[in-house]
């Protein structure tokens, strides 16, 4: 009994005969970063930017588009990874990103301009999903929960970064926030510099290697979780404002205060893997949507400011716990073979969730409405996740 004991906790702590340098490690958790900023950039100069490039009945969109872009093109990211590596993909996709990225300055007009920001989000799929499975093969076991939990706490404070810096550049020129997306270019000479083109081998053993994990597909709940996670986070992204400028907020206290939502994030995704470890992954991802949950009903409910700040601290919870979790559960779930596949599936779903915000303008009633619909959405995949849980585990006692 001890002797398994000991090699279950060598198997959770190892790690690839050939490490990657802190160089390595600082250019993959970096390359997370463009996935959220894809959107961010345009976002604090977004009425002057869609003035200027001809598109202002649609403003919303330069946001949301990439999203959709994410979403249709995701499954050819995953099947080009699975093909031709994860590697020379990502290279591909850093080298696309900045050119359709910082090109869209040039644009005007709605067709050609919504046509780049779709393919960019198609583009910002194959970073995502390569920059990950890059991770998966550098990492392994508790190692690489950690690393995921450090790269959601990237893209998170990659979006408070890049919300400040984008808003100092569009109070200088509406083009100017566009070339952030040429962080892309820097980070290809990153990449080819500081990650080895050839990842070492998995070790034998690991979670996933098995044929039957090759033709396992039930990753749907893990996807489904995904898009509710995002949708529940970014109902409270979208409605908020309004909420909070009935509060008496301004547009700049209004930035302070999402902008601390995602600081929270990342400091719950630094705690995920130890709060995995403790109660599991299902019961973790559970307490995930209760956070969610409650932060939406404190947001629909409070009248002062003390109030929204617990709400803001939950719905931050709710992120660091549920999309760092979810990255790592597809990865130990899916064999190397259709790793990248799998992981542009959950790309997919995260970009799902966030473009179906898109359309809560469209809903009936006002803002509290929608929080108190949000909130009983999570309750409901709360208790959804703890039956599968609490029968599957029973299935097993049995």
């Amino acid at each position: 009994m001890t002797t398994s004991t000991t090699e279950v906790a060598a198997q959770d702590t190892r790690e690839p005969s050939h490490s990657l340098s802190a160089g390595g490690r600082f250019t993959l958790l970096a390359i997370a970063c463009l996935t959220i900023m894809v959107g961010t950039v345009v976002a604090p100069g977004l009425l002057s930017i869609a003035s200027a490039q001809q598109v202002e009945s649609h403003a919303s969109w330069l946001i949301t588009l990439p999203s959709l872009g994410a979403v249709l093109f995701a499954p050819i990211a995953g099947r080009m990874i699975d093909r031709i590596g994860a590697y020379p993909s990502l290279v591909g996709g850093l080298l696309l990103y900045g050119l359709l990225g910082a090109g869209g300055a040039l644009l005007e007009g709605a067709v050609v301009v919504f046509a780049d920001r779709i393919l960019l989000g198609g583009v910002t799929a194959v970073v995502m999903a390569g920059g990950t499975t890059l991770i998966s093969e550098w990492y392994h076991g508790h190692a690489r929960l950690a690393m995921i939990a450090q790269q959601g706490m990237s893209i998170e404070l990659g979006g408070v970064i890049f919300l400040f810096v984008s808003g100092v550049l569009a109070g200088i020129a509406w083009q100017l926030p566009f070339l952030l997306y040429l962080l892309s270019w820097g980070l290809l000479a990153m990449l080819w510099l500081m990650v080895p083109r050839q990842s070492p081998p998995a070790p034998d053993g690991e979670p996933g290697q098995s044929k039957g994990a090759a033709l396992a597909s039930s990753l749907n709940s893990i996807y489904l979780a995904a898009a509710i996670s995002l949708t529940l986070f970014f109902t409270a992204i979208v409605m908020l404002p309004m909420r909070l400028n009935l509060l008496g907020l301004n547009e700049a206290a209004t930035g302070i205060f999402l902008a601390a939502i995602s600081l929270v994030a990342v400091v719950a995704a630094m705690l995920m893997p130890k709060v995995s470890r403790a109660l599991g992954e299902m019961p973790t991802l559970v307490l995930a949507f209760l956070l969610y949950a409650a932060s939406l009903f404190i947001f629909q409910q409070a009248g002062s400011m003390p109030l929204m700040s617990v709400g803001a601290v939950l719905s931050g919870m709710g992120f660091g716990f549920s999309i760092p979790l979810l990255n790592h559960m597809t990865v130990e779930r899916s064999h190397s073979s259709v790793r990248g596949r799998n992981l542009s599936y959950l790309t997919m779903a995260i970009f799902l969730g966030q473009f179906l915000t898109s359309f809560l303008e469209f809903l009936p009633g006002d803002g509290s409405n929608v929080f108190a619909a949000a909130a009983v959405l999570g309750l409901i995949f709360a208790v959804l996740y703890l039956g599968a849980y609490l029968l599957k585990r029973d299935s097993r006692g049995a």
